[in-house]
Order: structure tokens, then C-alpha cells, then sequence
């Protein structure tokens, strides 16, 4: 069984490479601009995983984990932050609003690949 994914991120680049990374690793993959689009298509269908940048119009990453974690179908959903931002107080800030974990950018599509793995197989072991 195929899982779904949904990546945001403001930058059009990104959301290619995210894709593509997604993709390649046998993933379905659905991408959003910013939170409040990625939080409609999270309401819209349910997602295995998010992954989201945290610097974007309309909705920060951490608004949207905080608006994402208040449904049950998402409140034990692994969410990762790909951010720029690599001090303590913003990673005290993602964790409180409920993140699971965050990749700093630039990151490693393998490494990416990797944990997300992980984290799936943690949530629905076979």
C-alpha cells in the first residue's frame, strides 16, 4: 500500500525536489504552496506524513502543525519541518506546537528518504 504524502513549501523549486524525492522513494505525493493551501488539502484527504517548510505566507509551518493537530486524524500523524531556522528556541517552538521532528535545508534527499521511512514504519508496522 502506497502512502500519502503532502509537502509544502513556498518555493516552487522545493516543492519539485520534495516531489520528486517522494516519487522516486514509491510514495504518492500531494504538494502545497503555503499552510493554509496544504491545510485544506489535509482536510480534504488524509495524509500517512506531512512535511513542511516553516517560512511561508498565508500560514507558517508551525501554525499549520498547530491547526493540523487539532484533529484526531492528525494528531498522531508524524509531521517534519524543513527549515532554515536551526536554533533552540525554534526547535523548543516545533516541538510544543507538536512537530515530530525537522531536517535543516539544505538537506540530503537520501537522508530525507531515510527518515520518513522510518517514521512510517514506526506509525503502521507490518
Amino acid at each position: 500500500m502506497s502512502r500519502n504524502i503532502l509537502a509544502v513549501d513556498d518555493s516552487a523549486s522545493m516543492r519539485q525536489v520534495l516531489s520528486a524525492t517522494f516519487v522516486e522513494a514509491g510514495y504518492r505525493v500531494v504538494v502545497a504552496a503555503d499552510g493554509a493551501q496544504a491545510y485544506e488539502a489535509a482536510l480534504a484527504q488524509r495524509f500517512d506524513l506531512v512535511v513542511t517548510d516553516h517560512n511561508m505566507p498565508a500560514m507558517t509551518g508551525l501554525e499549520l502543525i498547530g491547526h493540523l493537530r487539532t484533529h484526531s486524524a492528525y494528531a498522531e500523524t508524524p509531521i517534519l519541518i524543513l527549515t532554515t531556522e536551526s536554533g533552540d528556541p525554534f526547535k523548543a517552538a516545533a516541538r510544543n506546537a507538536g512537530a515530530t521532528g525537522w531536517l535543516e535545508k539544505p538537506f540530503d534527499p537520501e537522508t530525507l528518504t531515510e527518515i520518513v521511512a522510518a517514521l512510517l514504519e514506526a506509525q503502521h508496522p507490518h
